[in-house]
């Protein structure tokens, strides 16, 4: 019998080699076609009596990403659809839906005949649900074979046994810790848990299976044998009275109650594992129903997932400009953030000339990639052989004439306009024909920078986020001359460097700046209201952000603030900036010399490793303090998320950002606006426009016109839209709705 995503060998002991090698796709995932083939394989191999075990491995190099969501979409589109028809038949069909993989390896584990799991590479969710699902797991030795249950990263939870299996498997502790994190395993983690049973060389992978099953393994789990006995012990025991109650307690720290999955598999395992195996999996099939039909799964699908993948995809690149295999990148300035760019590109294995105004300073730069991969190889993530090819790559000079032949030059040097316009000048004296400039630059307009180019339009910014080597986005934004080509290379560029991509269109601070700008903004005002500082930070970390205001400030640098206050004020007036915050702000700065993190003192003092940092007590003594008690304090998580999100909706509106899926997905991973809203326009669609535009006018109504709902809202809200509507990111031929 033949299959179009499986082959089935049958060699002479009687060991059935299962491949899974899905024609039309680049990784193995699971749809309704494969589960279907893979059940009729099940059924094959338990009847046939020529068969005595088999193994399960993948033809592509990695093993698989586990379900593909887009199945899960559609379950979720035909549950919406029923619902308005006829509720609990949606309800179980939903239900059914849910728990048809989980009971499909339930199938297999329970078939009666062994089974055995080689891993030859990623092998992720349901993918690794069925693996544990096996009686036996092998995995490869190699540094591109990883293992996890990252559900929960994206709003949901392993719901095909895996909340079930991993705490039979190890101790709770650990299975707690790996479910609710998602954590990546090696096989060495995932052996030492007790997840997977050899690690074999991959040339010997698939015959270290075999010989699993020829020495006789028992086709059982052991979960199944009499007598079994939970690894760490009941839950109802001295170890699980030390467990449970500061595992809850830990979560509700961790996410103050806005991930609804999270706390769904702590349910499942504890009520899971007081019961017999069927019945766990029927309790863990009931949550994952109830939780895929929350707005948080839904918003994190859609953000973190399908939007994601479409971005770095190159959701946004012209079609008709050919890629650009990049040879040659040059940066210039080799300060900390032309160093980490420097670092990233040569990473992705591309040659960087790294320049600065004389070798010692382009030296120090280089010396930056050095300790970032010495640390990288300290702690296991490198080997010695990945460094010495890594700074192989980095070039330092003085002499602008090395960046001949780059096909991308980026600068990063001081934020003025002056010293840019000199760069690009020099830089462009020796550039080939067709080679794209971009700037990194975080507030200066592309268009004003561009003037000082030769060949605006081939002058594009690049806006890197600070450190580069862990932010994974790239603001890029056009100019008002940029043409499709520069567009392009640097969409390419931000792909080959494996950072996301979101495209902007110029205006002062661009998206991510405005939107952070505001967050701040909004702390500076409580705490001049006379806010407790300790409630402020407390509250945006409630709300769902993962750095409070007044730390982001200190990371951002508070004389940085200060200056981009007075250059706001030089371009457009007095009135452009609050005088209270500039006081604030120039209190801390020319009193206290108080300039963030760099000198380590800002709003926070930073004493010496291993002691942590702390609120400056001063803060207090700047403004009366209000009682805490007569603090709103859901209204302060409420301030800091509207006011992030009419911004990002201001921009919508401006045409600075046109694509709802980048102003989402570029505000979770810029700076991290509360990911389990799905975003900063999700978090508005989630509350729906009509009613967003009354707690924003609620809240201008005390606070000011910074809560002032633009025009767009208003109307949206008039017309019962939502922003994925309004700006439709998959209209045909490109053409959205005018806003």
């Amino acid at each position: 019998m033949s299959y179009k995503n499986f082959t089935v060998d049958t060699d002479a002991d009687g060991i059935a080699l299962v491949t899974w090698d899905m024609p039309d796709r680049s990784m193995n995932v699971f749809t309704e076609e494969v589960m279907d083939e893979f059940e009729t394989i099940i059924e094959r191999v338990a009847a046939d009596a020529g068969i005595k075990g088999a193994v399960f491995t993948s033809g592509k190099e990695t093993f698989s990403g586990g379900a593909d969501l887009g199945m899960l979409q559609k379950m979720l589109g035909v549950f919406h659809a029923e619902k308005a028809k006829d509720p609990e038949k949606a309800t179980k069909l939903l239900f059914d839906g849910a728990g048809r993989m989980g009971w499909l390896w339930r199938k297999l584990e329970t078939s009666g005949k062994p089974w055995v799991s080689a891993i030859n590479g990623t092998c992720m969710g349901g993918a690794f649900e069925l693996s544990l699902a096996c009686h036996g797991r092998v995995a490869a030795d190699g540094d591109k074979v990883r293992m996890a249950l990252p559900e929960v990263k994206v709003g949901i939870f392993p719901g095909a046994g895996g909340s079930q299996r991993v705490p039979r498997l190890t101790d709770q502790q650990q299975a707690l810790q790996m479910l609710t994190s998602g954590q990546t395993l090696t096989p060495q983690k995932a052996k030492a848990m007790g997840l997977i049973h050899e690690i074999a060389p991959a040339d010997r992978l698939v015959e270290t299976a075999k010989a699993m099953i020829r020495n006789g393994l028992k086709p059982v789990a052991p979960w199944d044998d009499k007598g079994f006995k939970l690894p760490g012990g009941p839950i109802y025991s001295a170890v699980g009275a030390n467990l449970w109650p500061p595992a809850i307690a830990i979560l509700r720290r961790e996410t103050y109650g806005n991930y609804p999955a999270a706390a769904a598999i702590l349910k499942c395992v504890y009520e899971g594992l007081l019961v017999p195996f069927d019945t766990a999996l029927r309790i863990e099939q009931r949550y994952f129903t109830e939780i895929l039909q929350s707005k948080e799964a839904a918003a994190m699908i859609r953000s973190l997932f399908v939007s994601l993948q479409e971005l770095n995809k190159g959701a946004r690149r012209p079609a008709d400009i050919p890629e650009t295999r990049l040879t040659k990148i040059g940066v210039i300035g080799a300060g900390f953030m032309g160093a980490g760019i420097a670092y990233v590109t040569a990473k992705a294995g591309i040659p960087v000339v790294l320049i600065d105004r004389d070798m010692a300073a382009a030296e120090k730069g280089k010396a930056h990639s050095d300790g970032l991969i010495s640390d990288a190889v300290k702690k296991g993530r490198a080997k010695p052989e990945e460094k010495e090819k890594l700074l192989s790559l980095i070039t330092p000079s003085a002499d602008y004439a090395d960046l001949e032949g780059a096909d991308l030059v980026i600068e990063a040097v001081f934020e003025d306009s002056e010293v840019k316009k000199a760069t690009t000048e020099k830089a462009e004296a020796v550039l080939k024909s067709g080679a794209i400039f971009a700037s990194n630059t975080s507030t200066i307009p592309i268009t004003a920078l561009a003037k000082n180019s030769v060949r605006p339009k081939d002058f594009v910014g690049i806006h890197f986020f600070s450190p580069v080597d862990r932010m994974m986005l790239v603001e890029i934004i056009l100019g008002k001359k940029t043409e499709k080509k520069a567009l392009a290379v640097a969409i390419d560029y931000a792909r080959a460097i494996k950072k996301t991509p979101v495209v902007v269109n110029d205006t002062r601070g661009f998206y991510v700046n405005r939107c952070v700008l505001r967050y701040m903004s909004e702390a500076y005002k409580m705490l001049i209201e006379g806010v407790p500082a300790p409630m402020i930070e407390n509250a945006a970390r409630a709300a769902g952000m993962p750095v409070g205001p007044l730390a982001l400030a200190d990371e951002i640098a508070v004389d940085l603030a200060q200056k981009i206050m007075k250059q706001t004020i030089r371009d457009l007036g007095e009135k452009a900036v609050d005088p209270e915050q500039v006081k604030l702000i120039d209190t801390l700065v020319d009193k206290h010399d108080r300039r963030g993190r760099k000198n380590g003192k800002g709003f926070y003092d930073y004493p010496a490793k291993p002691a942590k940092k702390k609120l400056w007590p001063g803060l207090k003594d700047l403004y009366p303090q209000k009682r805490a008690e007569d603090v709103d304090y859901e209204e302060l998580k409420r301030r800091f998320l509207v006011t992030i999100a009419l911004e990002a909706a201001r921009v919508m509106e401006e045409g600075i950002v046109t694509d709802p899926r980048e102003a989402d997905v570029g505000s979770i991973l810029a700076f991290g606006f509360a990911p389990f809203t799905g975003g900063a326009l999700s978090y508005i669609d989630g509350i729906g426009a009509k009613d967003f535009v009354a707690v924003a006018k609620a809240l201008q109504k005390k606070y000011g016109a910074e809560f002032k709902p633009p025009k767009l809202l208003i109307d949206m809200a008039a017309k019962g839209e939502t922003f994925y509507q309004r700006f439709d990111p998959y209209a045909k031929n490109g053409e959205r709705k005018a806003a």
